[in-house]
């Protein structure tokens, strides 16, 4: 009986210290705990994180403070106008020149999902023809990114896009961001940004 109370305490244990870990990366009411890099927009409408092209129509990114390094990370976002964006891990930046790796989150059949490396190998892997249509363009989608040693998987809506280890990636260090792509016309929503952080 003692064997059993004392299994189930652990169980307990470790379900409250994973529940601890997971937590909100946008607050809701403005960019606290977050960096931008360069002259495109962003703010915060109505509890969502909005990134917009500015004038100079110039790459632009909103960076954690924070690094992290193994994690799972789930986000929602909604494109409007062009809505070529992304998220990246592990990542580093001089002004606008990202470092890193990108789960791209672009318009229709344009790879969202896919892991790109900027100024270095470019694609690393792009999701299936047949997972293109997982994409809701215009609507509220879910992404899910799996970060693990050398190993990444991604998620759109429920439905896995991607999976690749790989040596480089498993050394990268850095903290996460979001990205306007150049090129100007581009406006996307976020929101529900949460990560659980893993040994």
């Amino acid at each position: 009986m003692k064997q059993l109370l004392l299994f189930s305490a652990c169980i307990l244990l470790t379900i409250g210290l994973s529940a601890q870990k997971k937590k909100s990366l946008f607050n809701g009411k403005d960019l606290t705990g977050w960096t931008i890099h360069g002259t495109e927009k962003w703010y915060v409408e109505k509890g969502e994180l909005i990134c917009e092209s500015g004038p100079d129509k110039e790459y632009g990114y909103l960076s954690t403070n924070e690094k992290y390094k193994n994690f799972e990370l789930t986000v929602q976002f909604k494109q409007e106008a062009n809505g070529n964006s992304g998220v990246f891990i592990r990542s580093g930046i001089e002004g606008v020149k990202i470092s890193g790796w990108q789960v791209e989150v672009a318009p229709s059949n344009a790879h969202t999902g896919g892991i790109y490396e900027s100024y270095g190998r470019g694609w690393l892997i792009q999701p299936k023809a047949e997972d293109e249509k997982w994409l809701k363009m215009g609507e509220w989608n879910t992404m899910k990114i799996s970060m693990i040693n050398d190993e990444i998987t991604t998620w759109l809506n429920g439905h896995q896009m991607i999976t690749l280890k790989d040596e480089k990636i498993g050394k990268g260090e850095g903290f996460i961001a979001l990205q306007i792509h150049s090129g100007g016309g581009i406006k996307v929503r976020w929101k529900n940004i949460k990560i659980k952080v893993l040994d």
